[in-house]
């Protein structure tokens, strides 16, 4: 049986729990996931926009040139800065992510590029700088930067 399979049925079975104890915290529980759902509704396209643009202007022979084997270590590099600066919300940023890494980009560098988008800010640097002090944030950023070359060796290694 696949897991989606059992994911429904679990679901099924909590709803109708749910159903039994009170209709009408169900009822309420439905209208408030709907409105959520509409408000999300906009993300949700731009980050299907997103993957496809990417993926339908960069074929995966390309994908492959700049982000795969052949690229070495310079792709890691790149992708590691390139998460350091932009600021993507993480839903975009991991179906963005799982596009590239099966059209052929490697684990390393597509480790490497998540890790730094989670874990450096350089666009957030200057309002980190007076909140929390210029050299916190200098270092929380740069040991952010290492820490992420060394998440996405290991995970080269692993993977």
């Amino acid at each position: 049986m696949s897991t989606v399979v059992i994911v429904y049925v679990l679901l099924a079975v909590v709803l109708a729990a749910s159903l039994i104890k009170s209709r009408d915290k169900t009822k309420a529980a439905f209208v408030f996931a709907w409105k959520a759902l509409l408000k999300t509704a906009p993300a949700l396209l731009g980050m299907l926009g997103i993957v496809g643009l990417t993926l339908g202007l960069l074929p995966p022979e390309t994908i492959q040139k700049l982000l795969g084997e052949e690229a070495g270590f310079a792709a890691t590099l790149i992708a590691s800065v390139i998460g350091a600066i932009t600021l993507i919300p993480s839903l975009i940023a991991f179906p963005l992510a799982g596009s590239l890494l099966r059209s052929g980009a490697t684990v390393m560098t597509i480790s490497a590029f998540i890790t730094t988008l989670v874990m450096v800010g350089v666009v957030t640097a200057p309002m980190e700088m007076k909140t929390l002090g210029r050299k916190f944030t200098l270092l929380r950023n740069g040991l952010g930067f290492l820490s992420a070359l060394v998440i996405a060796g290991i995970m080269g290694v692993l993977l």
